[in-house]
């Protein structure tokens, strides 16, 4: 492809990952049926996994051999970093970690261990399946520091992206991937 196209894509990309980059996962209306809520959730999933797939493939883009410097195009950067944070923070670590779970109903107290201790351990597929796009994500942006120079402000972003999973149980392919982008990090 042509530079001028792979720019195209590149911005297609970007549109794709504003669409699943805000969107909760963790639905809880009072007023809807059983089934609406899942409808809803399986329509919201089905849009946060397709920007998920366009964060993968925007990534894997700018991390292939020999680029021309136009493709590193900072706005698709922070969108995919803007992107993986918040599913980080609102559907990844309450799903996996407890402690990380709001109650919706405003219940009581419950401590760290006694929240673990309540904790099932069966996840939906659909979320592991994220989970795993997720570390992909992550790896690839650590791949991505080494051949392109960022913005400070996009490297505190990555930075407390790379620490918060350190603080997270149960996500140990992750800290993994964090490990990578936080020693990338380091080397600036």
């Amino acid at each position: 492809l042509s530079t001028d196209k792979t720019v195209k894509v590149l911005n297609i990309l970007e549109k794709n990952i504003q669409d699943g980059s805000k969107l909760s996962t963790l639905l809880n209306h009072n007023n809807d049926t059983e089934d609406e809520e899942r409808l809803w959730r399986d329509l919201i999933m089905e849009r946060v996994t397709k920007s998920a797939d366009a964060c993968l493939t925007a990534v894997n883009i700018m991390t292939s051999p020999n680029m021309p410097k136009a493709v590193y195009i900072e706005d698709v950067i922070e969108r995919v970093i803007q992107y993986t944070k918040f599913h980080l923070q609102n559907t990844l670590y309450p799903q996996y970690d407890p402690v990380y779970r709001v109650d919706p109903h405003g219940g009581g107290l419950l401590s760290s261990k006694a929240k673990r201790a309540k904790c099932s351990t069966h996840k939906q597929r659909v979320i592991v399946m994220l989970y795993n796009k997720v570390c992909d994500i992550v790896s690839s942006l650590s791949e991505l520091l080494e051949i392109q120079l960022l913005t400070d402000t996009t490297i505190l972003q990555v930075s407390s992206m790379g620490i918060t999973p350190f603080f997270v149980e149960n996500v140990s392919e992750l800290q993994l991937c964090a490990i990578k982008l936080v020693t990338a990090v380091s080397t600036f």
